[in-house]
């Protein structure tokens, strides 16, 4: 194959792989990823708007700077948002998350992408990454970005695949395992499991004497992100402590950790925590992810094994009897995935006429997360379809009743569903 059919096969997979993802990453290792680039910013049938991050973007305020100052040559009046309220002096950042996000949802009406080039120049911005990932989340659904980089985001890509929100791309393949490049193979293995209450076994041993639990939620945060910085780790876990006292409290959860795995397993490179990249580790949230990517790929054959896989390996909720912040968010993301996987096994089950495994599968995504409308109207159709309406009627009333108790009422769509099935 020449070079312009790999690099046509580079654009196709973009444009089919990535068109329901907020943010596309073209994987460092991808040979065609800047050619890819230039391929968008020159196709006629695209809108693009492109920023390149520059050495003075080590923050929030000199990123927007920048982008606002090069969009507003791209478009007239980006950056109007931003400017009413005075960001470069505003401390709330989740005002400059709004205005920003305002600014962007203007500049077309039309699909249009938001390039990022050169993207590893924000490596040691602790608050700019933090930014970028609420930027995902709250991007206006008409609105793409697409992330080029010459090493991994320091971003939680893991979780944001699960939510669908981001897919990776190395050339013409989606990414769908070894998401980080951890070690598969090696003289000492752990098995990790964060899916239920969370455990970890080194070389089929259960870890027990972790001293807390906070030396084993640590490890934890250390596998959510390619790479993590000690001030990202101090904030998630000790943020009422002053900084001296915080990275005090981190030195001996490290050491704790270290000592109940009798390994280093968070080693330090170039200022930033990694889990040891000699060690062979089997990760759950890894796999149910990968069985998420496959069972999403229109060239898997057998989508109902894939589909199962997630089912199976999501044994609770992630770290399960915890609540701390970083842990809810996480645990939210990861049960997004596994109500996706019951929604895809139900449409299967429908499709072989057994509608009644259907039924128990949306039955099961309705106790996971009861506050989901979608499943609540699919069993309610379903209901219907079975000939029960008074079993439709009842979980409609169920549902009600709930959301009467949170000051709220059934989405619209629920409602028109209740009555066209009663009518």
């Amino acid at each position: 194959m020449n070079l312009n059919s790999l690099i046509e096969a580079s654009y196709q997979a973009f444009k089919e792989r990535g068109r329901d993802a907020r943010v596309v990453l073209l994987h460092p290792q991808s040979r065609y990823r800047s050619v890819l680039v230039a391929q968008l910013l020159n196709d006629p049938d695209t809108r693009v708007f492109y920023y390149a991050m520059g050495p003075d973007d080590v923050n929030v305020r000199s990123f927007l700077s920048g982008i606002t100052h090069d969009l507003a040559n791209q478009h007239p009046t980006f950056g109007r948002h931003l400017n009413q309220i005075h960001f470069e002096s505003q401390n709330d950042e989740a005002a400059l998350l709004k205005a920003f996000v305002a600014d962007v949802g203007e500049l077309s009406n039309e699909p249009f992408l938001l390039i990022l080039d050169e993207y590893d120049r924000t490596d040691s911005a602790d608050d700019l990454q933090a930014f970028t990932e609420q930027m995902i989340l709250h991007l206006p659904p008409h609105s793409q970005l697409v992330i080029n980089s010459r090493t991994l985001p320091r971003l939680p890509w893991v979780s944001l695949i699960a939510q669908r929100k981001a897919v990776i791309l190395l050339d013409d393949q989606v990414v769908a395992s070894d998401f980080y490049g951890m070690k598969a193979e090696g003289p000492n293995r752990l098995e990790v499991n964060a899916l239920g209450p969370g455990y970890v076994l080194l070389n089929g041993e259960p870890v027990e004497t972790w001293e807390g639990h906070l030396p084993r939620l640590l490890f934890f945060f250390a596998l959510d992100r390619p790479v993590v910085t000690r001030s990202e780790i101090c904030q998630a876990f000790w943020p009422d402590l002053e900084n001296d006292q915080a990275v005090n409290v981190f030195h001996v959860t490290k050491r704790r950790l270290h000592k109940a795995l009798d390994f280093d397993v968070l080693v330090h490179e170039d200022g930033y925590y990694r889990v040891n990249p000699d060690v062979s580790i089997y990760y759950d949230i890894m796999a149910f992810v990968g069985a998420l990517v496959q069972g999403r790929a229109p060239e898997t054959e057998d989508k109902a094994a894939r589909w199962q896989e997630a089912i199976e390996l999501y044994r609770g909720p992630f770290l399960q009897g915890h609540s701390d912040k970083w842990i809810v968010e996480r645990r939210r993301d990861y049960q997004t995935g596994y109500l996706e996987a019951l929604g895809q096994m139900a449409r299967i089950r429908l499709e072989e006429g057994r509608q009644e495994n259907a039924l128990s599968l949306l039955q099961k995504a309705s106790s996971e997360n009861d506050r989901y409308e979608p499943i609540h109207r699919q069993i309610m159709q379903l209901y219907a379809d079975l000939g029960r309406r008074s079993e439709a009627a009842a979980h409609y009333q169920r549902l009600v009743d709930r959301l009467k108790g949170e000051g709220a009422v059934p989405d619209k769509e629920t409602q028109e569903l209740y009555a066209a099935i009663m009518s």
